[in-house]
């Protein structure tokens, strides 16, 4: 079931077509990944999510009825370029912005005081916000974005300015509060966060979608056929029984006497075939298939579209 979704969303600023019939079906409980270069218009339909602009055409929906000003308070929001008051101190900031969000200051109060317990932040409490690292206020406002517990979290770009550490950590409550039932959508350049985070995907590219799923299915579907043999045996021997029937696009020799191999079947062969011409010649220590990260995926989907006619 989807908690959020954007149906055929259009947007354009004077002749710029931004979004061109955008949709995105969130399931409840997900982090989903929202991907795409520089100007694809991700940022536009974050804005247009959480109401800061409105859509020409397409329709928002909020567990399958239309999106209203009250389902706003469910929804929490991490934007990318930081709206923090400098000259506030953090504590009276924390607590004026959780109120806004709906909590009494008591419940407010009792929140932050676990939130900044929980990220060793008490001593920050009375210190403003411009004498905090780019880091430091992008905790604060990373725990005045889920303090009041909303439904749908939007984060853009949540982990740049992080040293692994604090990313690290950052991603390890993300996955926690997902596993309370939390959504997330979630904007990002980072490949490896949305390899590590993200159950499904949206691509945008030139305005439009132009991969859409989960991302084991993704990666399904950009699979080449590939396969790797880490063995023991004579790596020569095996080369010779391989080549004109499979190609090797790489082999080396790993420690403790073990060899690696990887091995691009044709169309119609079979991972099987490869492993038993295999095992009649060296001893398989392990059997892969290896599917594209998703920063291959990324590359080789954008690149397609480029060169589509709709680009030329």
């Amino acid at each position: 079931m989807s908690l959020f979704e954007a149906l055929n969303i259009n947007k354009s600023y004077g002749n710029h077509k931004v979004l061109s019939d955008v949709s995105i079906h969130v399931p409840e409980g997900s982090i989903y990944g929202l991907l795409g270069p520089n100007g694809a218009g991700k940022t536009t339909l974050i804005r247009i999510i959480n109401r800061i602009t409105a859509p020409d055409r397409g329709e928002l929906l909020f567990r399958g009825k239309k999106l209203s000003y009250e389902d706003l308070f469910q929804i929490g929001y991490l934007p990318e370029e930081r709206g923090l008051y400098k000259k506030m101190r953090v504590g009276e900031q924390s607590l004026y912005l959780a109120q806004l969000k709906g909590l009494s200051k008591n419940d407010a109060m009792k929140r932050l005081k676990y939130w900044f317990g929980k990220f060793d932040m008490i001593h920050w409490w009375n210190k403003k916000i411009e004498e905090l690292s780019k880091g430091m206020a992008q905790k604060v406002q990373f725990i005045i974005t889920v303090l009041h517990d909303p439904k749908l979290l939007i984060f853009d770009e949540p982990f740049s300015g992080f040293d692994p550490v604090n990313a690290s950590m950052l991603k390890k409550e993300v996955l926690e509060l997902t596993e309370k039932g939390t959504t997330v959508i979630f904007s990002t350049h980072d490949m490896a966060s949305v390899e590590e985070l993200c159950d499904h995907i949206t691509l945008i590219d030139k305005s439009k979608t132009i991969l859409e799923g989960s991302v084991p299915d993704i990666k399904q579907q950009y699979k080449a056929n590939l396969f790797e043999l880490i063995y023991t045996g004579n790596p020569d021997n095996l080369a010779q029984k391989l080549n004109g029937t499979f190609t090797i696009t790489h082999s080396e020799t790993l420690h403790g006497g073990e060899n690696l191999i990887r091995i691009q079947l044709p169309e119609k062969k079979s991972g099987n075939s490869l492993l038993e011409l295999a095992m009649a010649h060296v001893e398989i220590v392990s059997y892969r298939e290896v599917l594209p990260s998703m920063n291959e995926i990324f590359i080789k989907a954008v690149s397609k579209n480029s060169q589509s006619p709709d680009h030329e």
